[in-house]
């Protein structure tokens, strides 16, 4: 198996003469100027559509590899190739490509299926598809949810004046804090499960955190969403007209669906000492099968989803590039935040690691809560739960039993908080994207995050109050 692991790296190798399998950076050696390029990606998403918005359009995976190559290239002459090489093979086969194997399966798998029958954008009918989509989010990941459910709640309130608060509040419920009670709800969730988290301690821990979250959200959604209507009522002409009943076309996506959930609880569930080494990332047999077989049930949907249905989808592949390309840079230029985070209080960003530890040396988990909340805000809401979950002692057995709200309110911040800004969490940036390409003019990135901030930071503070004291 030794040689065969290192005949697998043969052609990765050719690519960075003189790589081989490097150990983990050291984020305690790291200065903070390293996270200049991953601020300066998440800055380039915030500003340039507002002020260069037709070059953002046509380039944003160019400013995406600029900021990619701002970071690569000064560290791979820092460190040396083979420490800069093997951890962007890590980023690349650990996180990035499951990462977007798994979006690619459900963004096709949901939109393959369509929600025929033109429903009619009242606060009663957007609340409720608010509170379908919350629910489904859980079973069927925050990005099936989404995908699923945005075009009929579009198409829904294609002849209301005002909507971009409808899918803000989208974005809140279904893409994230619907997905907080089941590993197959979130990434974050999912890691926690791989690390020996119980499948069902998350909805028994934190289910009422997230009943009040979402009820409080669907409440403060139907009436705004109220005062919007009587005010400014709807357009005298629907621009989708009443066609047949409620229905579904592409319904084998559903099997495909199902198909994609068991994958990922295979790959949770079965153990196997085959693993595949890569230029010192270890590619276990579960994950190597779980993503081929994604991919083949992305190529089964598209093979067998009439174009009929894609077409009244207006299904297109614009969002999920844009996720792609900014995802791959934020993926690698996150390379030494993380590393950094890991250091502890060792590292540049020591004191955010001792503000969640108290004077007698135990954990506070309104600290964890908000530490986790507030990195997830704006990192990859994955590694920073399992920042915080190592932090916490990355025991899951401590974890589940004596330290249990300190587990809980990791998974509450890291979930919750996603919804903090469009990059917090996937589906949100995904979501957007949908909107804009139907024609809404969603708020900008510091927009969206005035609404975050007047609507879920004050829940936030109350649930901090209630469950995290």
């Amino acid at each position: 198996m030794k040689n065969f692991r290192w005949l697998a790296a043969t052609p990765l190798l050719c690519l960075f003469p003189g790589l081989s399998p490097a150990a983990e950076i050291q984020g305690a050696q790291l200065s903070g100027f390293w996270a200049i390029p991953f601020a300066g990606i998440l800055l380039s998403i915030a500003l340039m559509p507002l002020l260069l918005a037709s070059f953002w359009h046509h380039h944003f995976g160019k400013v995406a590899a600029a900021w990619s190559l701002a970071f690569f290239l000064p560290f791979a002459l820092v460190f040396g190739p083979a420490l800069a090489g093997g951890s962007f093979v890590h980023a690349l086969l650990a996180e990035y490509i499951p990462f977007i194997v798994l979006l690619t399966a459900l963004y096709t798998v949901s939109g393959g299926i369509f929600i025929r029958g033109n429903l009619h954008g009242s606060p009663a009918l957007n609340t409720s598809i608010l509170a379908i989509g919350t629910v489904l989010a859980s079973f069927m990941g925050t990005t099936g949810a989404s995908m699923l459910m945005i075009r009929p709640l579009i198409r829904a309130n294609d002849n209301r004046v005002h909507k971009a608060h409808v899918v803000v509040f989208f974005i809140f419920l279904v893409s994230n804090a619907g997905g907080s009670l089941t590993p197959l709800g979130d990434p974050p969730l999912f890691l926690g499960f791989l690390k020996g988290v119980d499948f069902f301690w998350t909805v028994s821990h934190i289910f009422p955190e997230t009943l009040f979250l979402a009820g409080c959200l669907l409440g403060i959604f139907y009436a705004l969403d109220c005062w919007y209507y009587r005010r400014e009522g709807v357009l005298s002409v629907d621009p989708t007209p009443d066609t047949r009943r409620i229905g579904f076309d592409g319904a084998i996506n559903f099997w495909l669906l199902g198909a994609v959930v068991a994958l990922v609880l295979l790959s949770g569930f079965w153990k196997s000492a085959v693993a595949f080494n890569l230029a010192g990332t270890e590619v276990g047999l579960p994950g190597l099968v779980r993503d081929v077989g994604l991919v083949v049930v992305t190529l089964v949907s598209l093979r067998l989803t009439p174009a009929s249905v894609h077409q009244d989808n207006q299904f297109s592949w614009g969002p999920m590039q844009e996720v792609a390309k900014l995802f791959a840079g934020i993926f690698l230029t996150i390379i030494p935040v993380i590393a950094m985070l890991k250091a502890g209080t060792q590292g540049p960003f020591g004191a955010i690691i001792a503000a969640v530890t108290r004077p007698d040396g135990q954990p506070d988990p309104a600290m964890y809560f908000w530490a986790t909340g507030a990195l997830s805000s704006f990192l990859d809401n994955a590694p920073t739960y399992l920042v915080f979950f190592n932090t916490a002692g990355g025991d899951p057995a401590a974890l589940m039993t004596a330290m249990a709200p300190t587990l809980a309110a990791i998974s509450a911040g890291a979930v919750f908080m996603g919804a903090n800004s469009y990059i917090g969490n996937a589906p949100n940036m995904m979501v957007k994207a949908v909107a804009e390409d139907r024609g809404i003019k969603m708020p900008g990135f510091f927009g969206y995050m005035l609404w975050s901030g007047a609507v879920l930071i004050p829940l936030f503070i109350v649930m901090t109050f209630i469950w995290f004291r």
